[in-house]
């Protein structure tokens, strides 16, 4: 794959965007379609449209774009700080168009090192900080009349940004975080696993971007398996979570959206940061993989988040009474069957937990069973993956179509497999599985990924959820016991259909710990018996 072209963002049609911004600037919207066009003209005939030089840190310029109202009326203010991507701002144009017809002005900038913007890559660094502070300062004082609120938007790595910038800039009233992240050193290393994929896309998809120094050597290092602790001092300054403090003196307002089968950023250490906010705060939940949820508003088409967004700013930023406050914390899109379930907090989202035990014969059962082992040989890619590529096999899944696992071509002699009885009735999994398994790894460094798959009668299969896991620190030939949580999922599993767990020691989306065919052998003590925690809502 050429890493200057590949996209976190493959729906994203630059040229017809390009076209748009150009109509904004001339008012002639030859080519366009009537609803670019009347959007065009809608923003033209109440606010101003330019590009800009921003003055952002060390004295470097930052690409960026502005739409501005004449007159002294007071105002809020948006900035939106970009997604990662080669396009820089562009990919904000239309929505930001949006909020500026809506009586907002905003500012729009490519994030240091990326599109036209000096500097390098800092990854959510000091340097993008003050940045964001800097594009503020700059929209402020080319407001016309007075700003009233303040709010940051970002899609990505521009909504990671956004929040570390509310964190520390009190100006900063709301924030909307599409896509994030909370924990960067957690989504680098879940479960001490490295997010080998991750990072490989993060660096394809910054292949015309200019990485500092310390940015490349990070991610080098991520992928070697080097210097796992100056990594996660290096991700602790980039995350949210580290500065939840400062957001909570304040009780920031902020509006999260995110994807079950997240590939980037997974779910649960945005859940972290989401469960420790105490000001008012929004997840919605939906079908697919990184950004894919909120694509079709970035190109101009109705969109459920994008709606929120505006819902969520006009809210906290105008003061307009839409109800956005009252409809709870957790609006959550059911896998597969786009069923729209609000609750009022993420913990109200689980009512009971059933456990279920792993078994010497392959079965997930209702009681513990000791003195079994199974072995899974290392080394080996299976059938079972966490998905056929990042990012991309999240627009299959939003198109009703996910990824359909044959479990009879998964060879049990590579993979430790076992299967509950047929549900009786519809099962709706709700919330965050966990699962404890032991096992006896030869050497001192082994790892392995689960998977709960959810298969029909006929044999096929839809992955529910999953995760990594790895050991860095047990002597050889010892029991390893691990105790870690898949990711958070909402998923009916039909009537009829059986859960199936399955653990492979290799997987191309993770870095690999063990010795090519070495084997891990399952078992289950009598003192600490493996099982399966299902959430159920």
């Amino acid at each position: 794959m050429n890493p200057a072209a590949f996209s976190l963002y493959p729906e994203l049609d630059a040229t017809t965007l390009t076209a748009f911004v150009t109509a904004l600037e001339t008012g002639d919207v030859t080519g366009l379609g009537p609803a670019r066009a009347a959007e065009v003209a809608d923003v033209r005939s109440v606010a101003v449209f330019s590009r800009v030089k921003v003055a952002g840190a060390d004295g470097d310029l930052l690409d960026a774009a502005m739409w501005r109202h004449n007159g002294g009326r007071p105002r809020p203010v948006i900035v939106m700080p970009s997604p990662w991507t080669t396009h820089g701002w562009l990919p904000y144009a239309v929505q930001a168009s949006v909020f500026a017809a809506r009586g907002y002005n905003v500012l729009a900038y490519s994030t240091r090192g990326f599109a036209g913007s000096e500097g390098q890559v800092e990854v959510a660094g000091p340097l993008d900080v003050a940045d964001g502070s800097r594009a503020l300062d700059h929209l402020i004082e080319r407001s016309a009349g007075p700003v009233t609120r303040i709010g940051f938007l970002g899609d990505s790595y521009g909504s990671g940004i956004s929040q570390l910038v509310a964190a520390h800039d009190t100006r900063v009233d709301a924030v909307v975080a599409l896509s994030t992240w909370g924990d960067l050193g957690e989504a680098f290393y879940e479960n001490r696993t490295r997010h080998v994929a991750a990072v490989e896309a993060l660096l394809k998809a910054a292949g015309k971007a200019r990485l500092s120094p310390q940015t490349q050597s990070v991610f080098e290092n991520v992928l070697a398996g080097r210097d796992i602790q100056g990594t996660l001092r290096w991700a602790e300054q980039r995350s949210p979570f580290s500065h939840v403090k400062e957001l909570n003196r304040r009780q920031v307002p902020v509006y999260f959206s995110h994807a079950w089968h997240e590939t980037l950023f997974p779910g649960n250490q945005t859940l972290k940061m989401f469960n420790e906010l105490i000001g008012p705060k929004r997840l919605d939940l939906s079908i697919g993989d990184h950004s894919g949820p909120e694509m079709t508003g970035m190109i101009g088409l109705p969109n459920r988040i994008w709606t929120n967004a505006h819902r969520w700013f006009d809210h906290h930023l105008k003061g307009i009474d839409n109800g956005i406050g009252a409809e709870g914390q957790i609006l959550a899109e059911v896998m597969w069957s786009q069923t729209l379930e609000p609750r009022p907090t993420w913990h109200s989202v689980t009512e009971h937990v059933r456990r279920l035990h792993l078994a010497g014969s392959a079965e997930l059962a209702e009681q513990p069973e000791a003195g079994w082992s199974t072995s899974v040989l290392c080394g080996v890619d299976t059938p079972a993956t966490v998905a056929d590529a990042i990012v991309l096999c999240g627009y299959d899944e939003i198109a009703g179509r996910p990824k359909a696992y044959q479990t009879g071509d998964i060879d049990r002699t590579v993979t430790a497999v076992w299967t509950a009885e047929p549900e009786a009735e519809t099962l709706r999994l709700r919330g965050v599985p966990r699962l404890r398994v032991t096992y006896r790894a030869p050497n001192p460094k082994s790892s392995f990924v689960a998977y709960l798959l959810a298969a029909a009668p006929d044999g096929t299969a839809h992955i529910v959820t999953h995760a990594p896991y790895c050991d860095l620190d047990s002597p050889a030939d010892s029991l390893v016991s691990a105790d870690i949580e898949l990711q958070a999922t909402a998923y009916d599993v039909p009537r009829g259909h059986r859960l199936m767990l399955v653990i492979d020691a290799r997987d191309p989306f993770y870095g690999d710990a063990n010795l090519p065919r070495a084997t891990l052998a399952f078992t289950s003590p009598e003192a600490t018996p493996s099982y399966l925690d299902l959430p159920l809502g």
